[in-house]
């Protein structure tokens, strides 16, 4: 692959682990169907207007997070291995409305981003409550934060919506 398509190895990735007051089988759907992926995908003050998802080893998902200002930024990737409830690993990518992959640079976005990230999502449970672990491969250092930030208002929301 050329730097542009592989993450840079010593790029530091996001790593978020939560405890939700959940069944594991709660979080996993909150995390593979699409009604319940509308419900909490995106910042504080976005939406999710657009989620479709082919959950197996190379299918496709596509979403669509909209800000209150009618910004919108789509989403696509692949699903790389699946083990349910227990593991989700999947590419991610930017894309246009039909899940076609764009640059960041398309959507004026700092930093040099790779074309295609990496998503490890884990899932444990633990008596009544659910561990999740999360890592984002490829985010660069200038939207570090801001990426952080952005999945920590998410999952904010994805409690809220499933207790």
């Amino acid at each position: 692959m050329s730097t542009n398509t592989k993450t840079a190895i010593n790029q530091k990735p996001i790593n978020i682990t939560r405890t939700f007051d959940l069944p594991v089988n709660k979080l996993w759907q909150a995390w593979t169907e699409p009604e319940s992926i509308k419900k909490w995908w995106g910042p504080k003050d976005y939406t999710c207007p657009f989620c479709k998802i082919d959950l197996k080893p190379g299918g496709k998902y596509l979403s669509c997070m909209r800000s209150k200002e009618g910004a919108e930024f789509w989403s696509t990737g692949t699903y790389q291995e699946i083990i349910p409830q227990k593991k989700i690993v999947c590419t991610d990518s930017f894309s246009d409305e039909k899940g076609n992959v764009i640059s960041a640079s398309d959507l004026n976005m700092p930093g040099k981003w790779p074309q295609e990230l990496l998503v490890t999502v884990t899932f444990e449970q633990t008596g009544g409550k659910s561990k999740m672990a999360l890592e984002h491969v490829g985010v660069p250092p200038e939207m570090y934060d801001e990426c952080i930030l952005g999945w920590e208002q998410s999952l904010d929301k994805l409690e809220e919506n499933f207790k």
